[in-house]
């Protein structure tokens, strides 16, 4: 008889973050492939269910939905106190970087180590909390899985915890291909006519979009603007030291799937100068729609984008501004970086991520039972 299954959905009653993405997608490609007899449940906190959009996209899994009576608890008190009692010896799926230190019938997925690794990002308490959380996971969790090698090495060396086995779960990035593209962005944008570079990203320092100011005169020089793409980014900006000059960066703010796929699909390179990724999922969504991708030589960056994207050191603006004349003045690599991209993205397919996971799960759950 199939192991019962209990997943944890509490990235589901939050904004939807990469993490949160991986998650859903994941979700949609194994569940299927885990087989029609599988006993799995979907536990929630009811307070996230009483919000229509929650329950939609809770209901799209085609799951049982669990939330039991827990009050006014959310959040990591839902998930420390109250998810365990909802589990019923099953195992427990938790993908987002957290879970319940005392479930240790538990497959957790913990996406980087950027808590240690990269302090000066987070809050003190926020770091406190997490590096004590994923910590105990660590110690805990009958399963512990990643996103790279990069993020394996990184969680064995930040948190000195000896794991003689962390999986490693691919991502893709064919979900940006679900929806049909909203040219209405270019409107919005007053972008109609005009060549940008995109970027994409949150007001995170570790996504380090202010670097994209720095080669503004090399842009505006070739009549190229930037487009920044992501929730928080006019702070990123602001803290720079104010407005660039006109014309040279379009802020788009939070945009939809829709119009992100519209970006891509348009743009004439898609810049990720990021400090610190466990995976990176932009650089593939861009790939994806045939966009040019020039990325850091970071963290797993060169792991994920193989030889399908053109890298720079994020500190060195000058090797930046040389990549982008080199693709902005040449429609051929343009082109040749489109069609390697698509070849590429192929490979890290959600289809290969729940395939993985399906092994990942036989294999590592067998004694559980």
């Amino acid at each position: 008889m199939p192991l019962p299954i209990t997943i944890n959905g509490r990235f589901l009653s939050r904004p939807a973050t990469g993490v949160d993405r991986f998650a859903l997608e994941l979700l949609k490609a194994w569940l299927p492939r885990h087989g029609a007899d599988r006993r799995a449940t979907l536990a929630l906190p009811r307070a996230a269910l009483a919000r229509d959009a929650v329950r939609a996209r809770a209901e799209a899994l085609g799951l049982t939905i669990r939330s039991g009576v827990d009050g006014p608890l959310r959040g990591h008190l839902w998930e420390q106190w109250r998810l365990p009692a909802l589990c019923h010896d099953s195992v427990l799926l938790s993908l987002c970087n957290s879970g319940p230190v005392s479930y240790r019938r538990q497959i957790v997925v913990l996406h980087d180590a950027a808590v240690v690794a990269m302090p000066a990002s987070y809050s003190f308490a926020y770091r406190q909390w997490h590096r004590w959380l994923m910590t105990q996971l660590l110690r805990r969790a009958a399963v512990v899985a990643t996103v790279s090698k990069f993020s394996a090495g990184e969680l064995r060396r930040c948190f000195g915890v000896p794991m003689p086995q962390i999986e490693v779960i691919g991502e893709g990035g064919e979900h940006v291909l679900q929806e049909i593209a909203d040219p209405e962005i270019f409107d919005r944008l007053e972008l109609r006519g005009r060549r940008f570079v995109l970027a994409v990203g949150s007001s995170s320092p570790t996504k380090n979009l202010a670097a994209l100011l720095k080669v503004l005169p090399l842009l505006r020089e070739l009549g190229v603007c930037v487009v920044a793409a992501g929730g928080g980014n006019r702070r990123v900006f602001r803290a720079t030291g104010g407005a660039p000059p006109a014309g040279g960066l379009v802020r788009a703010g939070y945009v939809s799937n829709a119009e992100l796929r519209a970006l891509y699909e348009a743009a004439e390179c898609f810049v990720f100068p990021s400090l610190y990724e466990g995976f990176g999922l932009p650089p593939l969504e861009a790939m994806t729609c045939g966009c040019p991708v020039l990325v850091s030589r970071r963290a797993s960056m060169p792991e994920v984008c193989g030889d399908a994207a053109l890298y720079f050191d994020p500190n060195d603006s000058g090797e930046l501004a040389g990549q982008l004349r080199r693709v902005l003045t040449s429609r051929s690599l343009r082109q040749e970086l489109g069609e390697a991209g698509r070849r590429h993205a192929a490979l890290h397919s959600w289809s290969a991520a729940a395939a993985g996971f399906e092994e990942i799960f036989t294999r590592r759950t067998a004694g559980l039972v």
